[in-house]
């Protein structure tokens, strides 16, 4: 048998964003033995409520553990309640997003329920892990605001609870991606890429808005809309192409990551016109392929997008920001000291040790 640490890796609801953290973790940790669990990214009420169901009869649970490391989707207190001998098992919490902070978009079904589980999970971990700090307080200060509006009998110490026992650490970046440009970036035609889920929280009216700014301006420019596709999209992505499609480089997902990776380097401003993102992944790996960025001045963005490269936040007023990111765009393309910002510190060389040693404090803060 193996003397190595045995984790229990629990992926609740395992979009691509967060198969990749957790096969990168796994491949840069090779100190530990690793099992994994994941649920289909798909069904989202069921996933974050029913999760512990899903898994009540998996059989890994019944095996002996020395770490659960679970996702932010992940009902902890209810798997514990399930498998009463887990509870003595230390737990380490990643939260990827939470649902506090999670903008609606006016369609759902309004419920208490995910809010629940983020909380009920962070109160239950040993020790809670953003991937933010944007992330962290977001979550922090909206769980607060959620518990006053309960009626009564409310815990006044839980976000406290939570912050204590708290750290941000990023999902890395792969070395592999930061390369050095065969080619200046591109002022006068820039290839823009805008590489998100197809979804409202991602913000495509804004991106309408910028394009629509940019032909006003005479901007030249060429683009490509790339990002996971869904059955349901907004109206705006159809109107892009339509707008806009001669400008179009690249349309829809991208299947193959060396090809993706391939668009990465090929482009020279990588933006973001999202209402929702609690790290940036696509925007950290198009500027480690030495894009230039372009986001709005809010969310994640502000911990490590320069502020030359961020545009004013208007959260209430697409069109005006839209026409503002397409105004700071060419500004940003005329200062002959706007440079690239390749964000050394998330590459995965820099942060995988830091996820050993949390792994191995949690394990200790557990036991002492």
């Amino acid at each position: 048998m193996s003397d190595r640490p045995r984790i229990l890796l629990l992926s609740g609801y395992d979009a691509a964003s967060h198969r990749r953290w957790r096969e990168q973790l796994v491949a840069s940790q090779p100190s530990f033995e690793w099992s994994s669990l994941a649920l289909p990214a798909r069904h989202f009420r069921w996933r974050i409520r029913g999760n512990a169901l899903s898994w009540l009869e998996a059989p890994e649970f019944g095996e002996s553990w020395d770490l659960i490391l679970a996702t932010s989707m992940v009902d902890l207190a209810g798997l514990r309640a399930f498998h009463p001998h887990l509870a003595q098992v230390p737990t380490l919490l990643y939260m990827h997003e939470n649902q506090v902070a999670y903008p609606g978009s006016g369609r759902q079904h309004s419920s208490a329920e995910p809010v629940m589980v983020n909380l009920y999970s962070a109160v239950a971990a040993d020790r809670v892990v953003f991937n933010s700090e944007w992330n962290r307080e977001s979550f922090l200060a909206g769980t607060s605001r959620f518990l006053q509006r309960m009626p009564d009998r409310k815990p006044q110490t839980a976000t406290e609870r939570i912050r204590a026992k708290s750290d941000v650490l990023p999902v890395p970046i792969s070395d592999g991606l930061f390369r050095e440009r065969s080619q200046p970036v591109d002022r006068q035609t820039p290839h823009l890429l805008w590489n998100h889920r197809w979804e409202y929280d991602k913000g495509p009216d804004r991106l309408v808005s910028m394009l629509a700014r940019l032909e006003s301006l005479e901007q030249p420019y060429r683009l490509s809309v790339v990002g996971q596709q869904f059955r349901r999209e907004p109206e705006a992505f159809a109107e892009i192409q339509s707008r806009f499609g001669q400008r179009l480089v690249h349309w829809g997902y991208v299947e193959d990551r060396a090809d993706y990776d391939r668009l990465l380097v090929a482009a020279d401003v990588v933006l973001s016109t999202a209402l929702h993102d609690f790290q940036g992944l696509s925007m950290l790996e198009g500027m480690a392929s030495g894009c230039l960025a372009l986001a709005p001045d809010r969310l994640a963005y502000p911990e490590y997008v320069p502020e030359t490269q961020r545009y004013p936040s208007l959260e209430d007023d697409p069109i005006r920001e839209g026409e503002g990111a397409a105004e700071h765009l060419v500004r940003l393309l005329s200062a002959a000291d706007a440079k690239a910002a390749p964000p050394e510190a998330w590459r995965l060389s820099r942060l995988a040790g830091r996820y050993t040693e949390i792994i191995h404090a949690t394990r200790r803060r557990a036991v002492s």
